[in-house]
């Protein structure tokens, strides 16, 4: 039987070795690649939609929770504003993105409305987007001229039962909230008002102020300076009962407790975005919340900070589209 091939020691060593080597620097290319793939969140910039012009109240949040949520993530978060269609197209793009947790949407409870109001949507209003967290509430805010013979609320109530279909309040469209928390008032209180519709801009203010229009309804985000510099004057706010942000005026909820509602800023994600990038963002965005630069910057914007959990959040979605929507069906408001 002839004998086996034999290896010397020095060549034996030196075959150990290149293999160890090869081994060695196989499993350094993997993790180099492992450490600049997609595993790591994030690695580039971030983009944040926004449905609306820049310059605008939730544009104003948008580019403060943009800057220091990017200080917070190390990539920079830029605002991407695809204005029309009441949000709507910023909404559906939001939709069709990957969901890597690059793409995220400032979204307004103006989204809340446009469901409860819209025959048709390109996307379930709710099941289609991973509800991260609220940014910022806010009540709207009923107001009168300073002028205005109208003392306060239940003023208010006295006079348009008694003399029916003689006062009148704005809003800044059919079917915003604005319009809709409207009409829920004055189907509780069983009062017959004219509803002005204006299509935004100053034209509430304008025809408040010329006395044409008896009560504004607005956000707090446009209400806090012309209440701060007495243009106006808040006979009720939106709140929940007994929480009015302004002192000495009355939470409608405190007369008619069932109607209730605070607009809303929140950040969204895809579905299907991982839950580890969701709870990331969760965790950043509460701590972007506690900065007190940035929770003053809010207040002084007519907001509350509030950040929630995405359960929380999809909740509050939830009930404001079930609320309007019932709104819609017993004032009649036809649907667009």
């Amino acid at each position: 039987m002839p004998a086996l091939p034999t290896l010397n020691s020095s060549r034996l060593r030196l075959s150990f070795l290149r293999m160890f080597l090869a081994l060695g620097l196989a499993g350094l290319s993997v993790s180099a690649i492992a450490a600049s793939g997609d595993d790591v969140w994030p690695n580039k910039p971030v983009r944040l939609l926004l449905g609306f012009p820049a310059g605008g109240g939730s544009d104003l949040v948008a580019r403060l929770i943009a800057k220091s949520l990017g200080d917070r993530l190390g990539q920079s978060v830029v605002v991407d504003n695809k204005a029309g269609a009441g949000g709507n197209i910023a909404a559906e793009m939001l939709t069709r993105s990957a969901p890597d947790g690059y793409t995220l949407i400032l979204l307004p409870s103006g989204h809340a409305s446009s469901a409860a109001i819209k025959k048709k949507l390109p996307f379930h209003p709710v099941n289609d987007f991973l509800w991260v967290s609220t940014i910022t509430t806010y009540p709207l805010a009923l107001t009168v001229a300073p002028g205005s013979p109208i003392k306060s609320f239940p003023d208010f109530l006295q006079r348009a039962k008694s003399e029916p279909g003689k006062y009148s309040y704005s809003s800044v469209g059919v079917g915003t909230a604005m319009h809709l928390v409207a009409e829920w008032i004055v189907s509780e209180a069983g009062i017959d008002v004219i509803h002005v519709p204006f299509k935004g801009g100053t034209g509430p203010l304008t025809e408040l102020l010329a006395g044409r229009v008896d009560v504004m309804v607005d956000t707090m985000t446009l209400t806090a300076s012309l209440l701060k510099d007495q243009r106006v004057r808040a006979i009720a706010v939106t709140s929940p009962r007994g929480a009015s942000t302004l002192p000495g005026v009355p939470a409608v909820a405190d007369f008619f407790p069932s109607v209730v509602f605070e607009s809303w800023l929140g950040i969204a994600a895809p579905v299907g975005t991982p839950a580890v990038i969701v709870e990331r963002l969760n965790r950043e965005l509460r701590a972007v919340l506690e900065q007190p630069e940035v929770r003053q910057k809010l207040i002084d914007f007519g907001g509350s900070p509030a950040a929630s959990s995405p359960g929380e959040f999809r909740a509050r979605v939830e009930r404001d589209i079930s609320n309007l929507r019932k709104v819609v069906s017993d004032r009649r408001i036809e649907m667009e």
